[in-house]
Order: structure tokens, then sequence, then C-alpha cells
């Protein structure tokens, strides 16, 4: 399994980039891929969102340079942003693994293994995607499959601004809060620590071997 490290990438380039990998995976052009990499401030629109879960106007949203995306992804409405690790699954679950609920599982249990290794007690709590600390969400899944090779995928809160979470209604969820591994743990700790230990995770659930490479897949 290819993992990519893309450094900070504008959201567009990365779904561009998205779609352009599950095309070819889907042809047998290349291998499983993973994208790792932080957005640029970025709203992203998910197909349940609604319209009332964006609380910022426009113009705030401009003044703050967040930029505002709808994807076609599933979920509601979240925000991605320096400090957050995304990953970006580009994968064939044919033949032997095409279960979408098995898949998002896999999403969610790759960051509560990793958040495991930071000493965080996270977990799932039932009827809600992503991964959570008690009722403080450290982690959002979103996903779409096309032939049974995914994109979109997850993003793991490691030292986000949680403040602009205050601009949505995180995932649509009115009573929970955000959190993130450095607000957890009351200490500073960068995406780059996290990487490693989030690839390793995902990677042993689909008995993988990992293969680092600095850019996109060439």
């Amino acid at each position: 399994m290819l993992f990519c490290k893309l450094g900070t990438i504008g959201y567009d380039d990365a779904h561009a980039l998205q779609k352009n990998l599950q095309a070819k995976r889907i042809a047998g052009e290349i291998a499983d891929t993973v994208l790792m990499l932080e957005h640029d401030p970025v709203i992203t629109l998910g197909r349940s969102t609604r319209e009332q879960h964006v609380l910022a106007s426009p113009d705030t949203l401009e003044a703050q340079g967040v930029s505002v995306r709808e994807v076609g992804r599933g979920g509601d409405v979240t925000y991605h942003g320096p400090g957050q690790l995304v990953a970006y699954p580009i994968i064939d679950l044919n033949p032997d693994r095409r279960d979408v609920r098995k898949y998002v599982w896999s999403l969610e249990e790759t960051m509560i293994r990793a958040c495991a290794d930071f000493g965080l007690d996270a977990s799932r709590i039932e009827g809600l995607n992503g991964a959570w600390i008690e009722d403080r969400k450290i982690g959002a899944v979103g996903v779409r499959i096309s032939r049974w090779v995914t994109m979109h995928g997850l993003a793991l809160n490691v030292s986000t601004d949680l403040s602009r979470f205050d601009l949505i209604v995180p995932c649509g969820i009115q009573d929970k809060e955000v959190t993130s591994i450095s607000t957890e743990l009351g200490r500073q700790i960068g995406v780059a620590e996290v990487m490693k230990p989030l690839a390793r995770h995902f990677a042993e659930l689909y008995d993988a071997d990992i293969v680092w490479q600095d850019g996109p897949p060439q």
C-alpha cells in the first residue's frame, strides 16, 4: 500500500487528484494508495448537509480565509485545516471487502488505535460516525465509493484550531464538542508525529505492507 505525503494542499487540488487516482485504481493502473495531507482552511458540505449547519456568514468566512466546497462524500458539514491529519485511501474493496460499514469501521478503528498510541482512550458512539473521547469528537469519517474503489476518508484533529468549528455545526451534531490530540494531552503534538502511527494501523487492518513516497503517485 502506497502512502503519499502531500504536505498542505488546497482542497480543490486534493479532490481532483483523488478523482484521477480513483479512476486509475478502477482501471487497475495503480495499486492501493493513501494520500496523507493537511488542508488549507475549508468547510466541506457532504450530501446530507443542511444549510443552517453553516453558522457563519459568507463575509465572516471570507474574512477568516475559509473557503466552502460542496463535495460528493456522505455525511454533513465539517471543517478541514492546518493541524488536522487527513487520510484519503484510494483502495479497491473488490472482491472480498465489499462492505461499506466494515470499511467505515476500519477508518474509525485506525483513528482509535492511533489515539491509543498517545495514551488517549478513543472509542465509538452508537449511531454516530467517527472517533470520540467521551462525548468529544476527535476524528471524522466521510466516504465515497465507486465500483468498490474508495475516495475521501478520515480527518483526525491533531493540533487543529478548534475555534474554527464554531463556524459550523460539526457533522450536524448539535450537542457534542470537538477536541484534538493536543487539547486532550495538554501539550502540542505535530501532524508528522501522528502520520506514521496512523498509516501503520490502517495498513495492519488490510494486511498490507507500507511504501512511503513524497508527493503524489507518478
